[in-house]
């Protein structure tokens, strides 16, 4: 990451004429706008009980006479955020006169402010002005800490802060003409002192802001770098995925003939030669299809058709068209189907994929001559679709491996069907699309339970096929 600087003090004194430009400054307009919107109730709150106190030990009329001109002032504030809402933060001409219309309500608040502070301050008829310095204090803490957004609109309000801390400071003086060793100049040295502390608070805060700004843009700046990153990654593997798809299955093909001896006897020595280059041609194969389905997920192109299937036949027609590989490892895969309507929402095509994924890896991880068994069931107004397996189980805390990309729990070499370890991960993101849930149970060594859960649905049309119709 490149490294963030922020204004020497130097530069901060070498820009002060552009304090009060708006142009460029549009996202700092909007924070402005929508931190002022979210602090209104905090500012008044704090006002209101400043106003209460006040007039318990001072004049209440007078008191809630100036508190009112302050709430009037800050309503034009909420007025000046509601009609701020449409606007895109972009357009210059709509932020210059946002600008202006902050600077304006900004000169009043703080003359409001002010006013309302200093009738405390002449109405504190002992030296010190504590209650009135106080309040006036925590005004400027409070602008110093939420402001910072426009460094212009923050010196704006200070300064009127500032001309009220001197006029309570001389307050005194005047009054009194006490001698230099009088605590009254005390605390009018005091006074000066805090002006100077505000002044600093304000300009780290003014600095923190602008460094926050820096690293945000850098944020941003980076976020679009990664999205183009991943934007030509993702055509990436679309045209190397379709370029390969082609020539794979003309060589799938070709060497299915072979195998068939169609053309001629085949030797024996060359017959394990021809099954191992169809068997890993097919892995091959299986990998494209999945870095294709994995960048469509990715891009956000996959389109899912959704109809109303009853789930006992989606079930049926997976066990069916896993049935011939089942045989040919040696493992029975038996249903369990659900009695009653069990019916979901789905596309059809891509919930067998689903499907066939489950039934392929609880076949890939069971032993020889073991069962699966895959189960439809009503539970709670949920439909459950359950693969169950007798295999080797999963170990505890291994979630992340079993759906992660390019992952797989039994990464060695000894398993006796490859993987492209994308699989679970592609159907996860399908099944989530369906607003549905996939998830498992395991224990090691005695086998594993993937399930997937989808909403009932009641009555529509059900997409049946042939041979459920049949039925």
């Amino acid at each position: 990451m490149a490294e963030v600087s922020v204004k020497s003090p130097s530069a901060f004194h070498a820009s002060r004429t552009d304090w009060f430009k708006p142009d460029g400054r549009e996202q700092n307009i909007k924070d402005y706008i929508a931190l002022a919107n979210q602090l209104i109730w905090k500012r008044q709150g704090s006002f209101f009980a400043a106003a209460v106190l006040a007039a318990i030990y001072f004049d209440a009329l007078t008191i809630f006479a100036f508190y009112a001109v302050v709430v009037a002032t800050e309503l034009l504030d909420v007025l000046l955020g509601h009609q701020s809402k449409k606007w895109d933060g972009e357009d210059r001409v709509v932020g210059r006169r946002i600008f202006l219309r902050i600077a304006i309500n900004t000169i009043l608040s703080a003359l409001a402010i002010s006013a309302f502070i200093l009738s405390i301050a002449h109405q504190e008829t002992s030296p010190g002005h504590f209650t009135s310095l106080f309040f006036l204090f925590s005004a400027s803490v409070f602008a110093s800490m939420y402001n910072s957004q426009m460094l212009g609109i923050l010196v704006l309000r200070l300064s009127i802060y500032g001309c009220a801390f001197l006029y309570i400071a001389f307050l005194d003086v005047v009054r009194y003409l006490p001698p230099l060793s009088s605590p009254i100049w005390l605390q009018f040295w005091t006074i000066i002192f805090v002006l100077y502390f505000i002044a600093d608070m304000s300009l780290k805060f003014y600095l923190s802001y602008q460094k926050q700004q820096k690293h945000m843009s850098l944020i941003e700046e980076e976020n679009e770098h990664t999205k183009a990153a991943l934007e030509v990654k993702s055509r990436f593997l679309a045209i190397v995925s379709h370029e390969l798809r082609t020539p794979l299955t003309s060589i799938v093909g070709s060497l299915e003939i072979l195998k068939s001896e169609k053309f001629g006897v085949l030797p024996d020595p060359l017959k394990p030669v021809l099954t191992i280059a169809a068997r890993n041609s097919e892995r091959l194969t299986t990998l494209v299809e999945d870095l294709l389905d994995l960048q469509k997920l990715e891009a956000g192109e996959m389109r899912l058709h959704f109809k109303t299937i009853n789930a006992n036949d989606l079930v049926q027609e997976a066990v069916e068209a896993i049935a011939g590989y089942a045989s040919k490892v040696g493992i029975e895969v038996t249903s369990s189907l659900c009695k009653e309507d069990c019916n979901i929402s789905g596309d059809r095509q891509r919930l067998i994929q689903v499907m066939n994924n489950l039934l392929s890896n609880a076949l890939k991880f069971s032993d020889d001559g073991g069962t699966v068994n895959v189960r439809v069931e009503e539970q709670g107004g949920k439909v459950r679709i359950s693969v169950q397996d007798e295999g080797i189980g999963i170990p505890v805390g291994a979630q992340d491996a079993v759906f992660g990309k390019f992952s797989q729990v039994d990464a060695s070499d000894i398993r006796k069907v490859g993987g492209t370890g994308l699989g679970l991960n592609i159907s996860k993101q399908i099944i989530e699309r369906h607003g549905a849930r996939i998830d498992y149970t395991s224990k090691l060594g005695v086998g594993s339970v993937f399930f997937i859960e989808f909403d009932r649905v009641i009555g529509g049309d059900v997409e049946f096929n042939a041979a459920t119709q049949a039925a």
